[in-house]
């Protein structure tokens, strides 16, 4: 709700940040439920209803002010993005309560809406990072939005990395990579949020092709 206020005052670069910030707090407050062994049914549910307004709503409306007022059919494309993804969450938990294979396997159904939210956002880095640089058109924006909405309900499967176990050999590894990302984002913000978005790009064609070939 903050990062809409930011949004709607003009302070764009603020309020994607909130918005990264509501990223990381999904990320752990799984977690911290478990450690804290307070996690419940309650908890879930409250869970998928924040990540609609933060995933779903949030960065929405905050790209319709930042390019897509002036843009008869931007308001279209910000309820196709947040209808995908109240969608995709709605069948996450269908599929999480299951006792199915696809509930513990190491890939997604489409886009999480958090990484959803982080494409999403993408041209805003982009136009963060080269600022001198004009403003893509309006008409590519909305429909880069609406195509990550889709991709959100789409069968592409994508990395899922709470099934993901580290050995003990590799967690040293992991443990740079970790302090090596962090400082990146502290230091160069919007290119390692652009570089880490086009990643994810390439990890969807990588995991896409392999799905292809094993079946």
């Amino acid at each position: 709700m903050t990062a809409i206020r930011f949004g709607y005052q003009g302070d764009f670069e603020t309020a994607v940040k909130l918005v990264l910030v509501a990223a990381v707090l999904d990320g752990l407050d799984g977690p911290l439920a478990r450690l804290m062994r307070c996690q419940s049914a309650f908890g879930a549910e409250l869970d998928s209803l924040a990540d609609f307004v933060n995933f779903g709503v949030a960065p929405g409306l905050i790209i319709y002010v930042w390019a897509l007022q002036d843009f008869s059919a931007g308001w279209m494309a910000v309820l196709g993005y947040a209808i995908c993804c109240v969608l995709r969450l709605a069948r996450f938990n269908v599929t999480s309560k299951s006792d199915t294979e696809d509930a513990k396997s190491e890939f997604f159904e489409g886009v999480p809406s958090p990484a959803g939210a982080q494409l999403a956002m993408l041209p805003m880095y982009v136009s963060f990072l080269f600022s001198d640089m004009p403003l893509a058109s309006p008409v590519f924006i909305a429909g880069y939005l609406l195509a990550i909405g889709l991709l959100m309900i789409s069968r592409v499967p994508s990395f899922s990395f709470k099934n993901i176990s580290v050995s003990r050999e590799n967690a040293k590894f992991l443990m740079l990579g970790f302090v090596l990302l962090i400082s990146a984002l502290l230091i160069f913000l919007w290119a390692t949020l652009a570089l880490m978005s086009i990643i994810y790009f390439v990890s969807l064609a990588l995991v896409y092709r392999a799905a292809r070939k094993s079946t």
